[in-house]
């Protein structure tokens, strides 16, 4: 079995991508395993939050070995980078693959300040993206970022150099799903996927055209240098 553990920010594609993976011939999808976990150990107020921490073991080794236990050729784990504390044992990833999936800062607090009004860098991950990617650099893994983007204006160039990168192949059922949810969903999606729910591919969201609130400039021009420092790695 193949493992590819994704690493997302929110609000960036990421369950798109989990949808494009979830709809291969040889592939099981995965649906942000840690989630309980981090909402057990931070000071938060994520929608949903009870429903999530009763459907999930909130033990990250136990949520890998069932991960581990998948009976299939291929599973794709997306996970948020922010979810992978750094608290957490980080050896699981030396056996998986584990590309980065990031999107443009502005775009990324402009859509997820919709759902919570004030996130913080821990909220939004690309810190954490950039620091993850660090380890994994730094323990011989190869980094692969994917910009979501490049995603949208080339989906099967992107998509096919990494699937090659993966040492998987392409299928072409990965540009296009069904409406509506689908049996990977995390309790969360009534909270968060509404407008993917109504997707059949890659497009462009209208959140991606709302302006940036004045009370997230700061945050912006801090996460615009991890986003920089992670894109000199994507794949275009």
């Amino acid at each position: 079995m193949k493992c590819i553990n994704m690493i997302c920010g929110p609000r960036n594609m990421s369950t798109a991508l989990m949808y494009s993976f979830n709809n291969r011939t040889d592939t099981t999808a995965v649906d942000e395993p840690f989630y309980a976990s981090y909402l057990s150990n931070v000071n938060t107020d994520h929608p949903g939050e009870n429903e999530i921490l009763a459907a999930q073991s909130n033990d990250p080794s136990v949520v890998i070995s069932k991960i581990l236990d998948i009976e299939s050729d291929v599973v794709f784990i997306k996970n948020m980078a922010h979810h992978i504390r750094k608290e957490m044992d980080h050896s699981f990833m030396l056996n998986m693959e584990n590309p980065l999936l990031i999107r443009d800062p502005k775009q990324l607090i402009a859509s997820f300040q919709k759902v919570i009004p004030n996130p913080t860098m821990e909220d939004i991950g690309l810190k954490r993206s950039y620091e993850l990617m660090q380890w994994l650099d730094k323990n011989n893994k190869e980094i692969t970022v994917v910009d979501s983007g490049d995603l949208l204006k080339d989906p099967k160039t992107i998509l096919s150099i990494l699937c090659s990168r993966l040492n998987i192949p392409f299928e072409s059922k990965m540009l296009k799903w069904e409406k509506g949810p689908k049996n990977c969903d995390g309790v969360w999606a009534k909270y968060w996927y509404k407008n993917v729910h109504e997707s059949t591919c890659f497009v462009k969201q209208k959140t991606s055209q709302r302006p940036l609130p004045n009370q997230c400039k700061n945050l912006y021009e801090e996460a615009m240098e991890y986003y920089i420092a992670l894109r000199k790695y994507s794949i275009t």
